[in-house]
């Protein structure tokens, strides 16, 4: 079975991971909470990926999160897509 997470837009830049994992502990254990930071500059790229201990809190989470205020921003909560494979074709890169 695959992991079940929850996708959460809208972040404000300012959200760390613990409260991430604070705000979404209002529904149930949270196994794991992350903000998706920029890997150059270590900034928040405004999104992040929660994950639950119990897989029945997430559409719980979705119902009772979505739209709320974090932050001072509204937030949106659903269900993550699986990660789409990248092919090898980079032919938008030069090879030298």
């Amino acid at each position: 079975m695959q992991e079940q997470k929850l996708f959460v837009g809208s972040l404000a830049f300012a959200t760390t991971d613990d409260a991430l994992k604070a705000f979404f502990e209002s529904v149930g254990p949270v196994a794991s909470a992350k903000v998706v930071t920029d890997r150059d500059t270590g900034r928040s790229r405004g999104f992040g990926f929660v994950e639950y201990e119990n897989t029945d809190d997430l559409q719980k989470a979705i119902d009772e999160l979505n739209g709320k205020t974090l932050d001072g921003r509204e937030i949106t909560v659903n269900m993550a897509r699986p990660k789409e494979n990248r092919s090898g074709n980079d032919s938008h890169r030069k090879s030298w």
